[in-house]
């Protein structure tokens, strides 16, 4: 019995600091600038209107602060957030239940909303216009339609793909906002504010060397910051110093560009299977084992981004700065 107490004491410790280390307003939300001076404005406008604020649809790569901005949203409004995501929405009935639960003003956060089904996405078309919903009650012959009205709420949808919404559902949003990747140094004061909720002592080159190392995601800057901090502790006095993050990170085998053994593996696969492409996703897939999804989600985005790799009609295709990075010679012409 005292263990399982002493568990649910450090799971509650838990929850506290990841609690905390989500920004709760705009004004400690780091990065996003125009993001956050568009929002800042759309929200004590509908405060001073004493309305809901529009519809907002958050989108961009995964880790950048979509679900940490709509519950900013929410506290910004003085009202709860009520968070579910796409695929967990099976049915109208589900949906149903969820908006008749909502409270007047409640923000609905729907992430991966670009995986509702489509029969659940029209059931939310009226919802999201009239606040209403129309129910069929009983089969056949006797099944009738009633109308439900709601309370007036924001809809906060979040995708990482915002090309697989259906227009009308998009079109319903009043506000779109496309989160990019965050800046070094954005990302080392995000890491220095982390820190401090951890109660480590980070040096400030140290902080920018997590950064860079980030893949501009303040996630993976959050995450990579746990586990230096934990070589810290186990093989240094605690504190850490670019000496040891530099190991750290060696360790993890995360690069200097952030690039860690996965986007390795995928990239020499290409050059040593392919010379360099172009090849195919599905290809790419089965050679290093990951899902075609998740490559074209998490890893692609980045590599994309850095130029170390082209989509063109034929497939994808490693740039010479790839080469480069590796110190490999590009194929031969």
């Amino acid at each position: 019995m005292e263990e399982r107490m002493v568990s649910a004491d450090m799971q509650s410790a838990d929850d506290s600091i990841e609690q905390r280390v989500r920004p709760q307003q705009l004004a400690q939300y780091i990065g996003q600038e125009k993001v956050k001076k568009n929002l800042d404005v759309f929200i004590e406008a509908a405060k001073m209107r004493e309305e809901c604020l529009d519809h907002v649809l958050l989108y961009g790569p995964p880790g950048l602060g979509k679900t940490t901005l709509s519950g900013i949203i929410a506290a910004e409004m003085g009202v709860q957030m009520r968070t579910t995501s796409g695929p967990a929405i099976e049915r109208p009935g589900d949906l149903a239940a969820i908006l008749t639960a909502l409270e007047p003003g409640d923000v609905l956060f729907i992430d991966e909303i670009h995986r509702l089904n489509r029969v659940v996405e029209e059931v939310l078309y009226p919802a999201m216009e009239d606040f209403c919903i129309d129910i069929v009650i009983g089969k056949g012959p006797a099944a009738r339609s009633v109308r439900l009205d709601l309370p007036p709420f924001t809809l906060v949808g979040a995708t990482t793909r915002a090309g697989m919404l259906s227009a009308p559902l998009r079109d319903r949003f009043g506000v779109l906002a496309r989160l990019e990747y965050y800046t070094e140094a954005e990302l080392a004061l995000i890491v220095k504010r982390t820190a401090e909720i951890f109660d480590t002592v980070i040096e400030d080159a140290a902080a920018i060397e997590v950064a860079r190392r980030s893949r501009g995601t303040p996630r993976i800057a959050n995450r990579l910051l746990r586990r230096v901090r934990d070589f810290a502790q186990v093989k240094g006095d605690g504190t850490v110093s670019l000496d040891v993050a530099v190991d750290a990170l060696q360790q993890l085998q995360v690069d200097r560009l952030g690039l860690d053994h996965i986007d390795h593996k995928l990239l020499y696969g290409m050059i040593e299977n392919y010379r360099g492409g172009p090849v195919g996703l599905e290809t790419i897939s089965a050679t290093i084992g990951e899902e075609p999804e998740t490559i074209e989600d998490v890893y692609e985005p980045y590599l994309l981004q850095i130029g170390f790799i082209q989509r063109t009609p034929r497939g994808r295709v490693v740039t010479p700065a790839c080469y480069e990075h590796f110190q490999l010679e590009g194929p031969e012409q």
